[in-house]
């Protein structure tokens, strides 16, 4: 087997592993009743308007998809995940909102160069393990003048340090993968995109969450619900000393920025436009 024949075979293990992840649990109830107004907010940052061709990328169940679809916009929400696409159909159908939905890697899209008026992911392409990859598409996709627009959790942020809380208990990463959390950090994505964006705004904000009035409530949401949870306990299930171990480790966690049943999670807005001609 060649070198690239065995990386790409390599690849498509990652990503069916990525794929599987995000199928555990209820993770359209996270983005439905835990974040739900950060689809509709990265959807005006952007800009959208009626008649936009717009590509949701790593849209899961469509948070930022089906608002950018109700402004009349025409939309194409992509993921990894077919299960998060079908919840999504459903949903946009029970709020009147008419997308494509498509099965695709957001490191290799399958859409043309500059084929989208805007290109945004809301906590989505952050996922991706090769960051580089991921940006390149996210770049060759947008027409020139067209708009980046990215929402995604910060290292410091809770998220990140729940990420940070897990790293000890998950299985180590595949060679090459990156973490997640650094899509929040501004300069890594500026060194992605480089000089390919121009009119970057990049802002460090933060959600109200008032869905857990105890640190306890948190850990077995996202027990239930959240694939990367998941998959984490899964790995530990044999031992049940790391397993209470992490229940400890995510209730602190929780019970740090838990006060008077809100916690504020940190997140990074960035939107910029491909350089190029307006068309």
């Amino acid at each position: 087997m060649t070198e690239a024949s065995e990386a790409a075979r390599a690849d498509h293990a990652l990503k069916a592993k990525h794929r599987a992840m995000w199928a555990l649990g209820d993770y359209p109830s996270v983005a439905s009743h835990v974040i739900p107004e950060l689809g509709g907010l990265l959807v005006r940052e952007c800009g959208v308007q009626r008649g936009d061709r717009v590509l949701d990328v790593a849209a899961g169940a469509g948070n930022a998809a089906i608002p950018a679809a109700l402004l009349g916009a025409d939309v194409v929400a992509c993921d990894l995940t077919p299960e998060l696409l079908e919840v999504g159909r459903h949903l946009a159908t029970g709020r009147g909102a008419r997308l494509d939905w498509r099965e695709a890697d957001a490191e290799a899209l399958p859409f043309a160069e500059g084929e989208f008026d805007t290109v945004m992911s809301c906590v989505g392409v952050m996922f991706a393990p090769h960051h580089q990859r991921a940006a390149d598409e996210l770049v060759r996709v947008c027409r020139p003048g067209g708009t980046i627009g990215l929402i995604n959790w910060t290292p410091e942020g809770f998220i990140g340090q729940m990420f940070t809380t897990m790293r000890p208990y998950a299985p180590p990463p595949p060679p090459g993968a990156q973490p997640p959390p650094l899509w929040g950090d501004p300069e890594h994505v500026h060194t992605l995109l480089g000089d390919r964006v121009t009119d970057v705004d990049a802002r460090r904000q933060t959600l109200r969450v008032d869905r857990f009035a105890r640190p306890e409530d948190f850990r077995e949401f996202f027990k239930t619900c959240y694939g990367p949870t998941i998959a984490t306990y899964r790995a530990i299930a044999d031992d049940p000393e790391r397993v209470n171990a992490l229940d400890s480790a995510l209730a602190d966690l929780a019970a740090r920025h838990l006060a008077d049943g809100v916690m504020e999670w940190e997140y990074l807005l960035l939107t910029a436009h491909r350089t190029g001609t307006d068309r």
